[in-house]
């Protein structure tokens, strides 16, 4: 019998769960499925993302640079909705680049990468 993997949730280092689970209801739409002050999940549609608290000492770093790529179809509305946010210029939507996306990225508050793709 074959393996099958359904999906992967990526884990980003968090400074403030508190502040960081607002950022990313009100700038991006995810919404909170569970957590407390060191861990929690977020949702939008499909997609999972968990955060983790780090205190950013030598004995717990942040490390921060993480990177996460979300893959969706039909790019532009969720673009334009950033952009009538003012979380996104305009000008930031990558079309057809060499690799075969349309695509667009931002920081969160902890330094963590991340970017919407389509395939085309």
């Amino acid at each position: 019998m074959k393996t099958e993997f359904f999906q992967s949730v990526p884990v980003l280092p968090s400074q403030d769960i508190s502040r960081d689970l607002e950022w990313y209801e009100r700038t991006l739409g995810f919404k909170k499925i569970f957590g407390d002050h060191m861990y929690a999940g977020i949702h939008l549609e499909n997609i999972e993302l968990h955060l983790q608290w780090h205190a950013d000492t030598p004995e717990d770093p942040l490390l921060g640079g993480s990177v996460v790529r979300i893959f969706l179809k039909n790019i532009h509305p969720y673009f334009e909705s950033l952009v009538a946010k003012g979380v996104m210029e305009a000008d930031k939507l990558r079309m057809n680049t060499p690799w075969g996306t349309h695509e667009f990225g931002l920081y969160d508050l902890n330094t963590n990468a991340i970017f919407f793709v389509e395939d085309i």
